[in-house]
């Protein structure tokens, strides 16, 4: 919990019952207590906002659903320049076929 062990835990609490007295250190944990309920709370409304906001959007693809659909076109491609890369060899040799002929 935010690299704190429990003898610099205890050292804080020390120094807080010291400059504040014992009659305050409750009110002051309640109050505290009531301070991160309402971060909490923040947090978690910030959250459904932006969660509100993706899906209303329409998008709700995670991350496997783009890879698997790059992966798809990248095979695509792959089997484009292939064929592409066949064609013009074989017109390659086509033309050049008869020339060596008549070397």
């Amino acid at each position: 919990m935010f690299g704190i062990g429990g003898g610099e835990i205890f050292f804080i609490l020390l120094v807080v019952l010291m400059l504040f007295g014992s009659d305050k250190v409750p009110e002051m944990a309640r109050t505290f207590g009531k301070l991160m309920a309402q971060l909490k709370n923040a947090t978690n409304d910030i959250k459904s906002e932006i969660q509100k906001g993706v899906d209303g959007t329409g998008y709700d693809t995670t991350i496997t659903d783009i890879s698997s659909e790059i992966n798809k076109a990248k095979e695509n491609l792959i089997g484009n320049a292939n064929s592409t890369v066949t064609k013009i060899k074989e017109d390659i040799e086509e033309v050049t076929g008869p020339i060596k002929r008549q070397l």
